[in-house]
């Protein structure tokens, strides 16, 4: 299958690791930012068949982990109110709030469902005249443009009972930010794939330039791992920073112009709250004055109480490369996947759950 067996292939997996433990002569370390490549790297094992000064951390790109409880409150609060649909992706129905989850209030009588779509939560607001639908908007660069375009959906059906709950988040500006923290120190970045799908790799451009950071966009498979990892080795031996695409088949240097185009006629850049990092100036996507009608914090009065953050997890340190999972005195203990007590065992994407599931393969 094209695409899809060359990227598993055995033995170019074998030739790229014996170039990098040929090339790489120097401790350094490394940060997937993705949580699609958190997982990749744990199911195909490929921290144990690195060089061990190769150390691999995971970075904030999960974007159910780094929504802020008091996000989430707002979601629960919304799903409470009387004649409100509340429509959201899988993982986000279990993630816990400050005191509650949407799967919480689903059992005590709330209205949620589980959609694949944006698209799916138009549907049910057009069947559903009487009712107020909201979906609650999560993810990068990756899923706003598809959002925008139920925004543009429902303005063009006059759907006047269709509203998002934007919590999107953008990367680049949270890569930045957890630099600036200066918590920990990286010599390279795998930037994400699905991302740089849509954005390209010409807004890593600072990292290189600003911060002398590696930086390698990669795909999913294991050969695309190693070809990234291979490629920031390359980089930081020669002294050399720069943005490479590892993921040529699913990413250009300038993008996917017409997604742009869709996000940015319906969005603008604001802040936004991140877990465990705070507030991140143009780190958000909020609806823009044009089609505030559709959103749901103009369009709702949303009180939260104080934020009740839960004793004992470190997600927020795991999230900014600081610790990992196993460092975690509640990890397999308290929290598993069954009953998670933060949002980064709820994810599939979730580095908890990575650790969780793979950590005895790695």
């Amino acid at each position: 299958m094209k695409y899809i067996n060359e990227y598993r292939d055995p033995e170019t997996a074998k030739k790229l690791l014996a170039r990098i433990h040929e090339r790489s002569t120097r401790r350094i370390k490394l940060m997937e930012f993705c949580g699609g490549h958190t997982v990749a790297i744990f199911k195909h094992g490929l921290r144990q068949l690195l060089p061990p000064h190769i150390q691999m951390l995971s970075g904030p790109g999960c974007p159910v982990c780094v929504t802020a409880a008091p996000d989430l409150d707002k979601a629960i609060v919304l799903g409470k109110m009387p004649g409100v649909i509340i429509t959201s992706f899988g993982d986000m129905v279990r993630v816990p709030g400050s005191r509650s989850s949407l799967q919480k209030a689903k059992a005590e009588g709330a209205d949620v469902r589980i959609v694949y779509s944006a698209q799916d939560a138009v549907a049910i607001a057009r069947d559903n005249p009487g009712k107020s639908v909201v979906f609650i908007g999560i993810g990068f660069e990756t899923t706003a443009p598809t959002i925008a375009a139920s925004i543009l959906q429902a303005e063009q059906e006059q759907l006047k009972n269709y509203f998002v709950l934007s919590l999107h988040k953008v990367c680049p500006p949270i890569m930045k930010a957890i630099l600036d923290l200066g918590e920990v120190r990286l010599d390279g970045i795998i930037c994400p794939g699905h991302v740089s799908a849509v954005i390209g790799s010409r807004p890593y451009e600072f990292l290189a330039n600003d911060y002398h950071i590696a930086c390698a966009v990669s795909g999913f498979e294991p050969v695309d791992i190693l070809l990234a990892v291979d490629l920031l080795v390359e980089q930081i031996e020669s002294g050399h920073p720069r943005v490479e695409i590892a993921y040529r088949r699913g990413v250009k240097p300038e993008g996917n112009i017409t997604a742009l185009r869709l996000m940015e006629s319906v969005f603008e850049t604001g802040s936004a709250d991140w877990r465990g990092i705070g507030n991140v100036p143009a780190s958000g996507l909020q609806i823009k004055k044009q089609y505030e009608k559709f959103d749901a914090e103009k369009r709702f009065e949303i009180k939260v109480s104080p934020v009740r953050e839960p004793k004992g997890c470190i997600c927020g340190a795991v999230l900014r490369g600081v610790s990992t999972p196993r460092e975690c005195k509640l990890f397999r203990a308290a929290c598993t996947p069954e009953h998670p007590v933060g949002p980064c065992m709820v994810s599939n994407e979730g580095s908890c759950a990575a650790y969780y599931q793979y950590e005895n393969q790695s």
